[in-house]
Protein backbone atom coordinates (compact mmCIF):
# COMPACT_ATOMS: atom_id res chain seq x y z
CA UNK A 1 0.00 0.00 0.00
CA UNK A 2 2.76 2.15 0.99
CA UNK A 3 4.74 2.07 -2.15
CA UNK A 4 1.49 2.33 -4.28
CA UNK A 5 0.58 5.49 -2.91
CA UNK A 6 4.35 7.49 -2.94
CA UNK A 7 4.27 6.34 -6.64
CA UNK A 8 1.76 9.14 -6.87
CA UNK A 9 4.62 11.23 -5.27
CA UNK A 10 6.80 12.10 -8.53
CA UNK A 11 3.42 14.07 -10.12
CA UNK A 12 2.55 15.83 -6.68
CA UNK A 13 6.30 17.23 -6.85
CA UNK A 14 6.10 17.82 -10.49
CA UNK A 15 2.94 19.56 -10.63
CA UNK A 16 4.62 21.73 -7.73
CA UNK A 17 7.99 22.13 -9.50
CA UNK A 18 6.05 23.26 -12.80
CA UNK A 19 3.64 25.24 -10.91
CA UNK A 20 5.53 27.51 -9.28
CA UNK A 21 8.39 27.53 -11.98
CA UNK A 22 5.86 29.07 -14.76
CA UNK A 23 4.09 30.98 -11.89
CA UNK A 24 7.32 32.39 -10.76
CA UNK A 25 8.30 33.89 -14.74
CA UNK A 26 4.21 35.35 -14.72
CA UNK A 27 4.61 36.67 -11.44
CA UNK A 28 7.55 38.86 -12.86
CA UNK A 29 4.70 40.67 -15.15
CA UNK A 30 2.43 40.66 -12.06
CA UNK A 31 4.45 42.35 -10.29
CA UNK A 32 5.46 44.73 -12.97
CA UNK A 33 2.06 45.76 -13.93
CA UNK A 34 1.32 46.43 -10.40
CA UNK A 35 4.29 48.87 -9.68
CA UNK A 36 3.83 50.08 -12.67
CA UNK A 37 3.64 54.28 -13.67
CA UNK A 38 1.20 53.66 -15.80
CA UNK A 39 -2.68 53.78 -14.41
CA UNK A 40 -3.68 51.65 -16.55
CA UNK A 41 -1.25 48.75 -16.40
CA UNK A 42 -1.59 49.27 -12.62
CA UNK A 43 -5.45 48.72 -13.06
CA UNK A 44 -4.42 45.57 -15.37
CA UNK A 45 -2.50 44.50 -13.07
CA UNK A 46 -5.14 44.54 -9.95
CA UNK A 47 -7.82 43.18 -12.00
CA UNK A 48 -5.49 39.81 -12.81
CA UNK A 49 -4.68 39.56 -8.74
CA UNK A 50 -8.27 40.30 -7.37
CA UNK A 51 -9.82 38.10 -10.59
CA UNK A 52 -7.59 35.21 -9.54
CA UNK A 53 -7.29 35.40 -5.96
CA UNK A 54 -10.58 35.61 -5.20
CA UNK A 55 -11.76 32.49 -6.58
CA UNK A 56 -11.49 29.29 -5.11
CA UNK A 57 -8.44 27.26 -6.69
CA UNK A 58 -10.49 24.35 -7.08
CA UNK A 59 -12.87 26.25 -9.35
CA UNK A 60 -10.16 27.41 -11.61
CA UNK A 61 -9.16 23.87 -11.82
CA UNK A 62 -12.51 22.79 -13.38
CA UNK A 63 -12.30 26.08 -15.71
CA UNK A 64 -9.43 25.11 -17.37
CA UNK A 65 -9.79 21.45 -17.77
CA UNK A 66 -13.97 21.26 -18.16
CA UNK A 67 -14.43 24.88 -19.84
CA UNK A 68 -11.90 25.35 -22.17
CA UNK A 69 -13.09 21.92 -23.33
CA UNK A 70 -16.02 23.11 -24.20
CA UNK A 71 -14.39 25.39 -26.58
CA UNK A 72 -12.28 22.92 -28.32
CA UNK A 73 -8.96 23.44 -26.01
CA UNK A 74 -8.90 20.12 -24.57
CA UNK A 75 -6.38 19.61 -22.28
CA UNK A 76 -4.58 16.34 -19.91
CA UNK A 77 -5.46 16.51 -16.36
CA UNK A 78 -1.86 17.31 -15.92
CA UNK A 79 -1.57 19.99 -18.19
CA UNK A 80 -4.90 21.92 -16.42
CA UNK A 81 -3.29 21.00 -13.35
CA UNK A 82 0.19 23.04 -14.10
CA UNK A 83 -1.48 25.57 -15.54
CA UNK A 84 -3.96 26.26 -13.09
CA UNK A 85 -1.30 26.61 -10.61
CA UNK A 86 0.45 28.49 -13.01
CA UNK A 87 -1.52 30.91 -13.17
CA UNK A 88 -2.64 31.17 -9.32
CA UNK A 89 1.03 31.15 -8.81
CA UNK A 90 1.95 33.92 -10.69
CA UNK A 91 -0.68 36.19 -8.61
CA UNK A 92 1.01 35.31 -5.32
CA UNK A 93 4.56 35.15 -6.34
CA UNK A 94 4.16 39.01 -8.06
CA UNK A 95 2.57 40.03 -5.07
CA UNK A 96 5.74 38.66 -2.77
CA UNK A 97 7.93 39.95 -5.35
CA UNK A 98 5.91 43.86 -5.37
CA UNK A 99 6.33 43.37 -1.17
CA UNK A 100 10.02 42.88 -1.76
CA UNK A 101 10.61 45.64 -4.21
CA UNK A 102 8.67 48.06 -1.58
CA UNK A 103 11.12 47.18 0.72
CA UNK A 104 14.26 47.43 -1.75
CA UNK A 105 16.31 50.43 -0.18
CA UNK A 106 15.85 53.57 -2.79
CA UNK A 107 19.19 55.08 -1.09
CA UNK A 108 21.24 51.65 -3.02
CA UNK A 109 19.59 52.44 -6.34
CA UNK A 110 20.37 55.55 -6.38
CA UNK A 111 24.13 55.12 -5.76
CA UNK A 112 23.76 52.69 -8.30
CA UNK A 113 22.60 55.18 -10.74
CA UNK A 114 25.45 57.64 -9.68
CA UNK A 115 27.94 54.93 -10.94
CA UNK A 116 26.17 54.98 -14.40
CA UNK A 117 24.68 51.46 -14.18
CA UNK A 118 22.12 50.88 -17.05
CA UNK A 119 18.85 49.52 -16.59
CA UNK A 120 19.72 45.75 -16.84
CA UNK A 121 23.35 45.92 -14.76
CA UNK A 122 21.06 47.59 -12.47
CA UNK A 123 18.29 45.25 -11.75
CA UNK A 124 20.69 42.44 -12.62
CA UNK A 125 23.40 43.23 -9.93
CA UNK A 126 21.54 45.48 -7.25
CA UNK A 127 17.29 44.80 -7.51
CA UNK A 128 17.37 41.39 -8.38
CA UNK A 129 20.06 39.58 -5.56
CA UNK A 130 18.30 41.35 -2.85
CA UNK A 131 14.68 41.32 -3.73
CA UNK A 132 15.00 37.51 -3.49
CA UNK A 133 17.12 37.63 -0.60
CA UNK A 134 14.16 39.01 1.10
CA UNK A 135 11.23 37.41 -0.35
CA UNK A 136 13.11 34.00 -0.35
CA UNK A 137 11.39 33.07 2.84
CA UNK A 138 7.61 33.99 1.84
CA UNK A 139 8.31 32.01 -1.48
CA UNK A 140 8.89 28.88 0.29
CA UNK A 141 6.09 29.46 2.48
CA UNK A 142 3.81 29.63 -0.46
CA UNK A 143 5.90 26.97 -2.36
CA UNK A 144 4.61 24.46 0.52
CA UNK A 145 1.05 25.42 -0.13
CA UNK A 146 1.10 25.33 -3.58
CA UNK A 147 2.47 21.81 -2.68
CA UNK A 148 -0.55 21.15 -0.59
CA UNK A 149 -3.08 22.10 -3.24
CA UNK A 150 -1.72 20.40 -5.92
CA UNK A 151 -3.62 17.90 -4.34
CA UNK A 152 -6.49 19.36 -5.82
CA UNK A 153 -5.39 17.85 -9.42
CA UNK A 154 -6.96 14.29 -8.01
CA UNK A 155 -10.42 15.60 -8.73
CA UNK A 156 -9.38 15.50 -12.27
CA UNK A 157 -7.66 12.23 -12.82
CA UNK A 158 -4.43 13.23 -12.21
CA UNK A 159 -2.63 9.79 -10.28
CA UNK A 160 -0.81 11.85 -7.66
CA UNK A 161 -0.77 10.97 -4.00
CA UNK A 162 -4.23 12.06 -3.05
CA UNK A 163 -5.86 9.88 -6.15
CA UNK A 164 -4.31 6.61 -5.35
CA UNK A 165 -5.17 6.88 -1.56
CA UNK A 166 -8.48 6.84 -2.36
CA UNK A 167 -8.49 4.35 -4.73
CA UNK A 168 -6.88 2.27 -1.91
CA UNK A 169 -9.34 3.64 0.67
CA UNK A 170 -12.50 2.55 -1.74
CA UNK A 171 -10.60 -0.65 -2.67
CA UNK A 172 -9.58 -1.76 0.30
CA UNK A 173 -11.87 0.16 2.97
CA UNK A 174 -8.50 0.77 4.77
CA UNK A 175 -9.02 4.88 4.17
CA UNK A 176 -7.66 6.03 7.40
CA UNK A 177 -4.30 4.47 6.73
CA UNK A 178 -4.33 5.32 3.10
CA UNK A 179 -4.66 8.82 3.85
CA UNK A 180 -2.22 8.90 6.95
CA UNK A 181 0.34 7.92 4.41
CA UNK A 182 -0.22 10.92 2.41
CA UNK A 183 -0.38 13.08 5.05
CA UNK A 184 3.02 11.81 6.41
CA UNK A 185 4.39 12.36 3.17
CA UNK A 186 3.36 15.82 3.03
CA UNK A 187 4.34 16.18 6.73
CA UNK A 188 8.06 14.80 5.38
CA UNK A 189 8.21 17.66 2.79
CA UNK A 190 6.81 20.60 4.27
CA UNK A 191 8.37 20.69 7.93
CA UNK A 192 11.88 21.06 6.58
CA UNK A 193 11.03 23.45 3.94
CA UNK A 194 8.82 25.32 7.05
CA UNK A 195 11.95 25.45 9.04
CA UNK A 196 14.36 26.61 6.54
CA UNK A 197 11.90 29.65 5.58
CA UNK A 198 12.00 30.59 9.48
CA UNK A 199 15.70 30.34 9.24
CA UNK A 200 16.14 32.72 6.63
CA UNK A 201 13.70 34.75 7.73
CA UNK A 202 15.07 35.44 11.13
CA UNK A 203 18.67 35.50 9.67
CA UNK A 204 17.20 38.58 7.18
CA UNK A 205 15.38 40.31 10.26
CA UNK A 206 18.75 40.01 12.16
CA UNK A 207 20.41 41.76 9.46
CA UNK A 208 18.04 44.67 9.02
CA UNK A 209 17.85 45.54 12.90
CA UNK A 210 22.13 45.24 13.17
CA UNK A 211 21.70 47.98 9.36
Amino acid sequence: MVGYILQGLIWTVIITVAGFGFGAIVGVGVAAARTASSRIIRAIGLVWVEGIRSVPPLVWLFVVFFGLAEVGLRLTAFQAAVITFSLIASVYLGEIYRGGLSALSLGQIEAANSLGLGRFDLLARIISPQVLRTVSPSMVTYGIGLMKDSALASTIGVVEMTFRANQVAQNTGQGLTAFAIVGGAYLLLSVPLGAWARSVDTKMRKRYVVA
